[in-house]
């Protein structure tokens, strides 16, 4: 047998010994092991560091800081609640520091992109009037921009010389009875601007009318007005814009990385400054098919009801586009969510004063809300304000998650049991009860060689590790990483053979 084989059972044999010791001394009904605090008749679980939970001991002492340990009393500890890891925060912790909690809902999201825009009438809705004949405006009936107007409506009447020939020669045709003549008549009257009741009232009473009155052909607002009573027009003139406001368009602009996610017929939301709690539902009308070189923006254009006229042309509006609907989607108010470089993770609240953390999957984020692709169901409850500060007291980021990542995976063995490897002391803490080895690849963990600290069982002695000798070393898996349980230096000087 060779002498690193005998070196190796050697020590498995004193760490089975010492492991032996450890459990003889921990379950025996001895005094010194009953760990109760006899002031307050509860009893103590462990003790931990006041600055760092995951530093635990089963009897007083000090921190690495140099801190007086503190007791965790039975029932008040981090225990599991259906498997997962947790920790529990006295009410009046709680209270203090304004924890609020939300449950996890499900349903419909969808990206919510904002902007600014402008309130233009609706084209459909926009017509102009003009004259078919020279002439004068005798009588102007509206005479202000932004009257409104039904369809019928006279709007001025005009005295044309050219209307008023055109009617003579009408009667004239009539008397004569020739039926292509009158149809021709007929048809130069309504080219000049005549409609057909005005013809045919023309054909009943048989008198020239030295005024033709000129209607609105659809109701709507007067937006621009541009003649006076006693002007003379003719037919390229421009008379008035009529338009029905109400419907109208809103024209905004988003940026090209958001346009992607915009289609025709999405639900928007209109927000005016003078109306506050007050909005208007409308929808994707167009999307329009170029970006601006400049700006890089895409132009939308959204339609809007407005029945009641507050939705004026110009009008400078707020404006939410929901793009992308999702119809079934798990979704959290963004504040409950812990942003780390790495990951993402929530704070959940298990009841009875009981936490734990969850690593989530974030998605699209819609205004306050953000959805959840992984890692919560609905009805979940939450943190959504004060997690920050429960995740620092419980140290869950460091402790907690690694706890619940590896009793979640399966570790095939490997991190099971005890491990041997051998190193070279370059530090060591006797205060803190650490030791730092620079030691070769372990394979049992995946480990390369590197330069590690590692805390030392209560039960090893210190006397064990000199600054810049070689030890073999066993590890076992602690609440706070990896600890060593044994060393022996003497059985390996000199010997840098493979660690069995």
């Amino acid at each position: 047998m060779s002498a690193a084989r005998i070196a190796t059972l050697a020590l498995l044999l004193a760490v089975g010994v010492g492991v032996g010791f450890t459990a003889a001394r921990v379950l025996s009904p001895g005094p010194e092991n009953a760990l109760g605090d006899s002031a307050t008749g509860r009893e103590i679980a462990y003790w931990v560091a006041p600055m760092d939970p995951n530093y635990r001991r089963d009897e007083p002492g000090r921190s690495p800081m140099g801190m007086d340990l503190v007791p965790v009393y039975v029932g008040e500890e981090p225990s599991s609640i259906g498997g997962e890891p947790s920790i529990r925060i006295d009410p009046t912790v709680t209270n203090n520091i304004g924890v609020r909690t939300a449950l996890v809902e499900q349903g419909k999201f969808s990206r919510r992109i904002q902007t600014v825009g402008f309130v233009v009438p609706n084209d459909d809705t926009v017509g102009h009037v003009h004259v078919r004949s020279a002439g004068w405006i005798e009588e102007l009936l509206v005479r202000t921009e932004g009257a409104r107007v039904d369809a019928g409506d006279v709007l001025f009447r005009l005295y044309s010389p050219d209307l008023v020939n055109a009617q003579a020669e009408f009667l004239q045709i009539k008397n004569q009875s020739n039926a292509a003549l009158l149809r021709a008549a007929r048809d130069r009257l309504a080219a000049l601007g005549m409609n057909i009741l005005q013809i045919d009232a023309l054909a009943a009473n048989s008198e020239v009318s030295q005024l033709t009155d000129v209607r609105a052909h659809h109701p709507g607002t007067v937006l621009k007005l541009g003649v006076r009573e006693g002007m003379y027009v003719e037919p390229d003139s421009m008379i008035m814009d009529l338009a029905d406001l109400s419907s109208v368009w809103v024209m905004v602009e988003v940026y090209e990385d958001d346009a992607a996610w915009v289609e025709t017929g999405q639900s928007a939301t209109l927000r005016l400054a003078f109306a506050p709690g007050r909005t208007w539902e409308g929808v994707v009308d167009y999307v329009y098919p170029t970006v601006d070189p400049i700006s890089r923006t895409v132009r939308l254009r959204l339609a809007f009801d407005n029945l009641d006229g507050m939705l004026k042309p110009n009008m400078y509006a707020e404006v939410a586009i929901d793009a992308a609907p999702i119809s079934n989607a798990v979704h959290i108010p963004r504040t409950a969510l812990i942003r780390t470089q790495d990951s993402a993770r929530v704070i959940l609240a298990l009841g009875d004063g009981r936490f734990r953390p969850a690593e989530v999957v974030p998605g699209l984020e819609s205004g306050d809300d953000v959805e959840i692709l992984a890692g919560l169901s609905a009805g979940e409850r939450l943190v959504v304000s004060g997690q920050f500060l429960i995740d620092s007291e419980a140290s869950l980021d460091a402790a907690l998650l690694r706890l619940a990542q590896s009793e979640k995976t399966d570790t095939g063995g490997k991190d099971e049991g005890l491990v041997v490897a051998l190193g070279r002391v370059t530090a060591l803490d006797p205060k803190a009860r650490q030791v730092t080895l620079d030691h070769d690849p372990v394979p049992e963990l995946d480990w390369p060689a590197m330069t590690m600290a590692f805390a030392l069982a209560d039960e090893l002695p210190l006397e064990a590790f000199q600054v810049g000798s070689q030890v073999r070393f066993a590890l076992r898996r602690a609440e706070s990483g990896f600890e060593i349980v044994a060393a022996d230096p003497t059985e390996i000087a000199g010997d840098q053979g493979d660690v069995p």
